[in-house]
């Protein structure tokens, strides 16, 4: 399942960035999330680790994630190395300068195990997640443009 959006925030890269990467913020516009904490020690760059608690559909999801992809005021990328309920589990966000301040762009591809009954809920599961981006981006412009 691959879902993927983007829209306009008036506000300049350097004001999103902190809803990126810094936990109680990213709570705010990231309504899934129950918890976004850092793990280790490190708290930038590739290979930071994140755990993460998702409501999304069903109940609680307790995951570990490692940042692939780290560029400031850019891009944050994520993989799950380890939770339940998914075959594979990445997210990406990304920020890229525009005349009005920022593009945000949200890509998530997500691999439900059981194979063909996977795939067919992922289809289901694929249009809910379109539904709550939208209103996850939001409340990020929302909460980025105050």
């Amino acid at each position: 399942m691959r879902v993927h959006k983007t829209i306009e925030i008036a506000a300049p890269p350097e004001k999103v960035w902190p809803f990126f990467v810094e936990p109680g913020k990213v709570l705010q516009w990231c309504m899934t999330f129950k918890k976004f904490e850092y793990t280790g020690d490190q708290r930038a760059g590739v290979g930071t680790p994140l755990y993460i608690e998702e409501q999304a559909g069903g109940g609680l999801t307790k995951m570990k994630f490692e940042v692939t992809g780290w560029k400031e005021n850019e891009k944050l990328a994520m993989r799950m190395v380890s939770g339940a309920n998914y075959g594979s589990y990445d997210q990406q966000w990304s920020l890229e300068r525009s005349p009005s301040g920022s593009r945000f762009t949200f890509i998530e591809e997500i691999e439900l195990p059981f194979g063909v009954i996977g795939r067919l809920l992922g289809l289901v599961a694929q249009r809910m997640s379109l539904a709550t981006l939208g209103k996850m981006e939001a409340k990020l412009k929302a909460l980025a443009e105050a």
